[in-house]
């Protein structure tokens, strides 16, 4: 089954062609970096004009690279949720005129849901039941992934999402947008001891997280010494690198105990980090857990994850249909609670 998938939820235009939710035959993204990098984050409204400008000749590249054509095609797919409700729109519109014009099924599709599949388009692909900590700029959240179409929410962030901490915390120290690689980048010489940040949150009995008091401990630690430069500077952002892979890998592994999970999958724009990925593997180890870790262009927005997860629907019979709405705040899966 030839699945083309749509993603238009925040700030990359992309499209892909996947081959039975395991082989991309093309993954084309369009991203806006350049666009809000002067603005220090996205803005929706320069978000939604670019991406009509751009979607069409995205599709169309995907359709070239995959060597097909619309009539061979087994289905769409189409970010309907969470995003920016504009940025959605655009993408949902377009997939539903190929869908009337064409007459293939469409399915909407969680972007979230998108992330945690897209390990499936890895060479060792894990089968579900797996644990998976979904990191971006928008969101923070642990997943009991008990079967395809099938997820419930163990822990998320109650403030700021890891990726937009990041973000922050790099505009703080004038870096540029998006704030991950640069961090990441200056921290590789630094030391992570340098500074004692604080981790929020860290009692066993809690799942979720709070980055919002790291954030401030860094602007407070900025308003008491300035802004560093050189080692200094680096050792900052190393020391704030290490206090996020260090909140978010504790958790991960007492998600997985508490549920019995021996997989997980570390997913989203924040599991390129190098930090996080040598974290939670050796941490994972240690648990026992099979960490699997996407490539690194998997992490970040793809159509080619949407096409995964929209397989998925297709193949289980999820209802299709031209009447999809955008929903920004679709959330994924029912909450566990623990006593």
């Amino acid at each position: 089954m030839r699945v083309l998938g749509i993603e238009t939820s925040c700030d990359e235009t992309a499209a892909a062609v996947v081959l039975d939710g395991r082989v991309a035959l093309s993954d084309v993204v369009s991203t806006q970096m350049d666009i809000h990098r002067r603005w220090g984050g996205v803005v929706p409204e320069l978000a939604s004009r670019n991406h009509v400008v751009q979607v069409l000749p995205v599709i169309h590249e995907a359709l070239s690279r995959a060597q097909v054509t619309l009539a061979d095609l087994d289905g769409l797919a189409v970010t309907s949720g969470p995003g920016l409700q504009g940025a959605l729109l655009v993408g949902l519109q377009v997939a539903k005129s190929l869908a009337l014009a064409t007459g293939l099924p469409l399915v909407g599709v969680n972007h979230l849901e998108g992330h945690l599949l897209a390990i499936r388009l890895a060479a060792d692909a894990p089968e579900p039941p797996f644990l998976g900590l979904c990191v971006s700029g928008g969101h923070t959240t642990l997943y009991d992934v008990k079967a395809y179409g099938t997820y419930a929410r163990l822990g998320t962030t109650r403030d700021d999402a890891a990726g937009e901490a990041f973000d922050k915390v790099a505009r703080l120290l004038g870096l540029p947008y998006p704030g991950g690689l640069p961090i990441d980048t200056l921290a590789q010489t630094g030391d992570p001891a340098a500074i004692k940040f604080p981790r929020a949150l860290r009692s066993d009995d809690v799942l979720d997280w709070s980055f919002s008091g790291l954030k401030t401990a860094v602007l407070t630690w900025v308003q008491q010494h300035g802004v560093p430069t050189g080692q200094a500077l680096s050792d900052l952002c190393a020391s704030f690198q290490e206090a996020v892979a260090d909140a978010l890998t504790r958790k991960m592994v007492l998600g997985a105990r508490r549920v019995g999970a021996k997989t997980l999958v570390l997913c989203g724009g924040v599991a390129a980090n190098s930090r996080l990925r040598a974290l939670a593997e050796a941490r994972g180890r240690d648990a026992g857990l099979e960490v699997f870790l996407p490539p690194k262009r998997l992490c970040t927005d793809n159509g080619a994850m949407i096409a995964v997860a929209g397989f998925q629907a297709l193949a289980r019979g999820v209802p299709k249909g031209s009447n999809l709405t955008a929903d920004p705040t679709w959330r994924l899966g029912g909450v566990v609670t623990h006593g």
